[in-house]
């Protein structure tokens, strides 16, 4: 079998690439035009930051607010590339528990249901890595995204 150098001319020669043509898929306006996609996607709010998965960097959210005393976690009500996942619902303690104070069993039982939310796990629908969770009042909770700037 004939190597590719014998079969046929191989071309390597600068001077056969015309580069007064701009390539194809060169755009001088992108950023501009990303930037009115991105404000349209926003509806001219501000976000704190512009979320994205740990494991796979698909973005989830582009308009959320950081928390303020916790802040690697966000909140959001609008994302994309989400998934809920109904049937892992998670408990989450609204109150703290006080320490030093006992308590009868049930008593502390009945505190605990009515003071504890119920949540349900969020994940990236590009990888399925847990990235939040989605409160009863449907406000998404993200403590595991990477944040970039808006």
């Amino acid at each position: 079998m004939d190597s590719p150098a014998n079969s046929q001319k191989t071309v390597s020669d600068d001077d056969e690439i015309d580069y007064s043509i701009k390539p194809e898929l060169y755009d001088s306006d992108l950023d501009v035009k990303d930037e009115l996609w991105m404000s349209k996607k926003r509806h001219g709010r501000t976000s704190d930051a512009v979320l994205s998965c740990p494991a796979c960097f698909t973005t989830v959210c582009f308009e959320c607010q950081r928390h303020e005393q916790y802040v690697t976690q966000y909140r959001a009500v609008f994302v994309v590339n989400c998934k809920v996942d109904k049937d892992r619902a998670l408990q989450h303690n609204t109150v703290p528990s006080k320490v030093g104070k006992r308590r009868r069993d049930s008593e502390e039982k009945e505190t605990l249901s009515a003071q504890s939310e119920r949540v349900n796990s969020v994940v990236c629908s590009t990888c399925s890595t847990e990235i939040g969770v989605l409160d009863t009042e449907e406000i998404y909770h993200f403590f595991n995204v990477i944040p970039s700037e808006p």
